[in-house]
């Protein structure tokens, strides 16, 4: 009867050992698994973020690209307008130029008039 206990005991302890076994290799798998998707739910942001990366580089370079031509082209545009001031600067030199000699040229006429008018009465009287 003892023999038979042992057995049976033994038998429990067989089939316990079995069951938690089996459990363990189940909490394993189902560890396993939610790892795994974990790990792909993670994967799927890290490429997403990568692409974006990417996308943020080359509009980054584009930008960089066009600041250096809409750089170019404002100093390009300075330079005309600074180019148009100049020749508008020359163009008043050369008004104030025209006045003086116009002031001149008056002043000149009306001492010649002022000769001629007093040869003139020199010689009628």
């Amino acid at each position: 009867m003892l023999s038979r206990l042992l057995k049976e005991h033994q038998a429990k302890q067989n089939e316990r050992k079995d069951l938690q076994e089996k459990r363990r290799r189940e909490a394993i798998a189902a560890a396993t698994c939610l790892t795994e998707a974990l790990v792909d739910h993670l994967n799927v942001g890290v490429a997403q973020a990568y692409v974006n990366q990417r996308k943020l580089d080359h509009e980054v370079k584009t930008l960089q690209v066009q600041a250096s031509q809409f750089s170019k082209q404002t100093a390009q545009w300075i330079n005309m307008v600074e180019g148009f001031n100049q020749a508008l600067k020359e163009i008043g030199d050369v008004e104030n130029w025209a006045r003086s000699i116009e002031m001149d040229m008056r002043t000149i006429a009306t001492a010649l008039e002022y000769v001629h008018k007093g040869h003139l009465q020199s010689t009628c009287s």
